[in-house]
C-alpha cells in the first residue's frame, strides 16, 4: 500500500484556480500515485513541484499515456480473461519461476510447466479439477491448483507485467481519471511536500451590514468555498486570495510531433521520355513553448473555522433588541481572518483549520468589522425616474480588500434591502443602493434654447456664426419622509459646460453629483445649467440679397463685406443671364439639326423632272441658309461658354478676399462659474 500523502493546504483565487500543497512521510525508495482528472492534467505538468524536506530525492515523476486502453493493453505480454482468470494466467506464464505454499507449512519451488484438468473421484463420480505441473529440481510434480493456500511469482519480469495490466485495467474503471507517479529515492523515514495549480471553482463573497443610528455600521463578509474535486479537505489550512494574476492553460499532456521531410535513395533508371513534376513547397511545422515561468510564491498556512447556522435576517438591528442582536452577531462570529498585501493581490487567512468534503461546499467568516458610513438617498433619472435610492454612503475603513458580492442590509432589527458591492480597495468610497425611497419624490424638466452669437468669422467665401446651446435641468425634489435625509443628484456628463450652477460636491466618469440636504417635509429645485458650443456656416457664393441684409443688421459682416457679395450677387444675375442665352442657342441647334434631317430625306425621295428638280433647288437654299445659322450658334456658344467661365473666375476671386472677423459679445465661459 502506497504512503498518503494528504492535502494540508489549499489557496483559492478569483481566476479559476486553486493551489494545492500535500505533505506527508515516505520510506525508502517508495512510490508516491496521485489521480488527477483528464483535464487538470497540463495545469499539474506545468506547475507541480516536488521536494524531498529530509534529504533524499526524487527520482522520476511519471504519468498514464494518452494512448486509448484497447492499445495499451495490445502492448502487455500477459492477457486476463473476464472468466477462468488463474488458469488463463498460469498458461501464459510457462517457464516463470513461483513459489507454492501447499496447506499451512509445506512449501515448494518450481518452475511452470503447464497446467491441465484431471479427473478426481468424489464418492461416486469424477470431478475435473486443475493440477499446475512444476519442474522441482530433476523431476516433475503436478499439484492440485486449489488445494494451493498461495503463489508467489520469483521472476520481477512476470511481476511487473501483472502489475502493469493491472493497474492499466484499474485506471480504465474512471475513464476521466489520469495516475500520476513520484519517485522517491532515499534511506529511511523522509518527509516529502508536493504542490500543484489546478481549475478550481471561483470563490465568491457575500455581505451583510447592520445599519444602526447611534454606532458605526458593522459589515460582516462570508466566503463561500467550493469543494468539486474527488477528495476530502481534512483540516486543511485554507487562504482565499483577491485578484486577478495571470494564468492560462497549456498543452503539455499530449504528445507533440514535428513533421520530417521524406528523403529517398537516387536510383538509376533507364532512359525514357521526361516528365517533370509539378512543384510544391511544403510549410515547415514550428511550435513556440511559452515561458512557463516558476510558480509564484505562496504564503504561510492559514487555518479556517466551520461556518455558524445563520440568523434570521429580523435580529439585525438598532435600539435594545438591536444591541444585543449585534453583540450577538460579533460573539458568534469570532472572526480571527489574518490577512496582508501580496503584491497586487490581497490575501484572507483564516485562523483555524476547515473541514470540506469532496463535492460539497462551506460558508467561511472572513470579516466582522465595522466602518464608516451612513444612510443617504442617490437620484439618477436613468435609474427610476420618480424616486431616488437609499443608499449606504460606503467609506472602506476595514483595511482590507472587499471583493464584489451581494449584500445584504437590515436596519431597526430589519431586513430593508439587498445590493451588490463592487472590489473595493482600502479607503475607497462607494455608494450600495439597497431599496427604493417612496418617501422621496423627484421630478423633472428640461428646456434646451440657443444663446446669441458672439463671434463672426468671414474667410475664404464662408461665413461662419459662432453661438452657444443652453440646456437646463430643473429638479424638483420633495421630501415627504418625517425626517431630515441627504440626497445626492446625478447629473448625466454629456461633454457640456456647467453655467450659473453651484459647484458638483462629488464627479464621476458618467455623472455630476450635488448634494442636497432635505428637511423633513420640504421640497426644493434644483437647476442645473449647461452649455456647448455651436456654429453655422454660410456660402457667400450662394447667398442672396435678403441674407445679406440680415447680416449686415446682425453685425456679421460690415459693408465692405456686403458691398463686395452684392457685387457677386450682381455677376450671379449676369451669370444666369448667360445660361439662358446657352440653353436657348442649344435647343435651337437641336432643331435645325431635325430639320436638316428632314430635308435631307426629302431630297432623297424626289425622282427626276422640272417640278423635282424645283423642289430640289428650295431644299438645298434652305439647307445653305440653316448652314449659315449653325456657325453663328456656334460662334455665339463658345462665347457664352467663355463669359462663364470669366464670371465664375471673378466670382471665386472675389469670394476669396472677403474677410472679416466680428466678436459680438463675452462667451458664457467668461460671464460666469462653469467647469467641464
Amino acid at each position: 500500500m502506497p504512503p498518503s500523502l494528504p492535502i494540508r493546504r489549499v489557496v483559492l483565487y478569483k481566476h479559476g484556480v486553486g493551489y494545492f500543497e500535500r505533505r506527508g512521510k515516505v520510506n525508502g525508495s517508495e512510490t508516491l500515485h496521485f489521480d488527477f482528472k483528464a483535464r487538470d492534467m497540463n495545469d499539474v505538468l506545468k506547475s507541480m513541484t516536488v521536494l524531498d524536506l529530509s534529504g533524499g530525492s526524487v527520482s522520476a515523476v511519471s504519468y498514464d499515456s494518452t494512448k486509448p486502453l484497447e492499445q495499451l493493453l495490445q502492448e502487455a505480454t500477459i492477457r486476463i480473461p473476464d472468466s477462468g482468470s488463474l488458469t488463463a494466467l498460469l498458461g501464459q506464464i510457462k517457464g516463470a519461476r513461483v513459489r507454492a505454499r501447499l496447506g499451512r507449512e509445506q512449501q515448494v519451488e518450481g518452475v511452470i510447466v503447464g497446467l491441465e484438468s484431471l479427473p478426481v473421484a468424489q464418492g461416486e463420480v469424477a470431478v475435473h479439477r486443475p493440477f499446475l505441473t512444476l519442474l522441482v529440481g530433476a523431476s516433475l510434480r503436478s499439484f492440485d491448483l486449489l488445494d494451493m493456500a498461495e503463489l508467489v511469482f520469483l521472476d520481477d519480469t512476470v511481476r511487473k507485467d501483472l502489475e502493469f495490466y493491472l493497474a492499466t485495467v484499474l485506471s480504465s474503471y474512471k475513464k476521466d481519471t489520469k495516475r500520476l507517479s513520484v519517485l522517491t529515492a532515499g534511506e529511511g523515514e523522509r518527509e516529502l511536500f508536493v504542490s500543484y495549480v489546478l481549475e478550481a471553482p471561483v470563490w465568491k463573497t457575500s455581505y451583510r451590514i447592520l445599519l444602526d443610528e447611534e454606532r458605526k455600521p458593522l459589515l460582516q463578509g462570508w466566503a463561500v468555498v467550493d469543494n468539486t474535486g474527488d477528495e476530502d479537505w481534512e483540516d486543511v489550512d485554507l487562504a482565499l486570495i483577491a485578484g486577478l494574476p495571470v494564468s492560462f492553460v497549456h498543452d503539455l499532456y499530449n504528445p507533440r510531433y514535428m513533421k520530417r521531410p521524406v528523403v529517398e535513395v537516387r536510383t538509376e533508371a533507364a532512359a525514357a521520355p521526361v516528365i517533370p513534376e509539378e512543384a510544391f513547397e511544403t510549410a515547415a511545422v514550428e511550435e513556440v513553448l511559452a515561458d512557463e515561468g516558476a510558480p509564484m510564491e505562496m504564503m504561510n498556512a492559514m487555518p479556517a473555522m466551520a461556518a455558524p447556522a445563520p440568523a434570521p435576517m429580523r435580529t439585525f438591528g438598532a435600539g435594545p433588541r438591536g444591541a444585543r442582536r449585534r453583540e450577538a452577531m460579533e460573539r458568534s462570529a469570532d472572526v480571527k481572518t489574518l490577512t496582508k498585501e501580496v503584491g497586487d493581490l490581497f490575501e484572507y487567512r483564516v485562523d483555524h483549520p476547515v473541514t470540506v468534503h469532496r463535492n460539497q461546499s462551506a460558508l467561511v467568516p472572513i470579516l466582522h468589522r465595522p466602518f464608516e458610513g451612513r444612510r443617504v438617498l442617490l437620484y439618477n433619472r436613468s435609474t427610476r425616474e420618480k424616486n431616488p435610492m437609499a443608499c449606504i454612503e460606503l467609506k472602506n475603513t476595514t483595511g482590507l480588500t472587499l471583493e464584489g458580492g451581494p449584500v445584504t442590509v437590515t436596519e431597526a432589527d430589519t431586513y430593508v434591502g439587498e445590493a451588490m458591492l463592487d472590489t473595493m480597495k482600502p479607503d475607497d468610497k462607494r455608494f450600495v443602493p439597497y431599496a427604493v425611497e417612496l418617501g422621496c419624490v423627484v421630478s423633472v424638466e428640461d428646456k434646451t434654447e440657443e444663446g446669441p452669437v458672439f463671434k463672426a468669422v468671414v474667410n475664404r467665401g464662408t461665413l461662419v456664426v459662432e453661438f452657444f446651446h443652453f440646456r437646463r435641468t430643473h429638479y424638483l425634489v420633495r421630501n415627504k419622509a418625517k425626517r431630515a435625509q441627504t440626497l445626492y443628484l446625478e447629473h448625466p456628463r454629456t461633454g457640456w459646460q456647467l453655467r450659473d450652477t453651484p459647484e458638483p460636491d462629488e464627479t464621476t466618469d458618467g455623472f455630476w453629483r450635488f448634494k442636497r440636504e432635505l428637511a423633513a417635509g420640504a421640497s426644493e429645485d434644483f437647476a442645473v445649467t449647461e452649455y456647448s458650443g455651436g456654429q453655422r456656416s454660410y456660402y457667400l457664393s450662394n447667398t442672396g440679397a435678403d441674407e445679406v441684409g440680415f447680416f449686415l443688421s446682425s453685425g456679421f459682416i460690415d459693408e465692405r463685406v456686403a458691398e463686395g457679395i452684392r457685387e457677386v450677387i450682381a455677376i450671379r444675375e449676369r451669370v444666369a443671364r448667360l445660361n439662358e442665352d446657352e440653353q436657348r442657342l442649344t435647343q435651337e441647334r437641336a432643331q435645325l439639326f431635325k430639320d436638316q434631317e428632314r430635308i435631307r430625306a426629302n431630297i432623297e425621295s424626289l425622282k427626276s423632272g422640272a417640278s423635282q428638280r424645283e423642289l430640289a433647288e428650295r431644299f438645298v437654299t434652305k439647307l445653305n441658309e440653316q448652314e449659315d445659322r449653325l456657325e453663328f450658334i456656334a460662334r455665339e456658344l463658345e462665347r457664352v461658354a467663355r463669359e462663364k467661365r470669366e464670371a465664375q473666375d471673378e466670382v471665386n476671386r472675389k469670394v476669396k478676399a472677403l474677410s472679416f472677423t466680428a466678436d459680438l459679445g463675452t462667451p458664457p465661459a467668461d460671464k460666469g462659474k462653469g467647469r467641464a
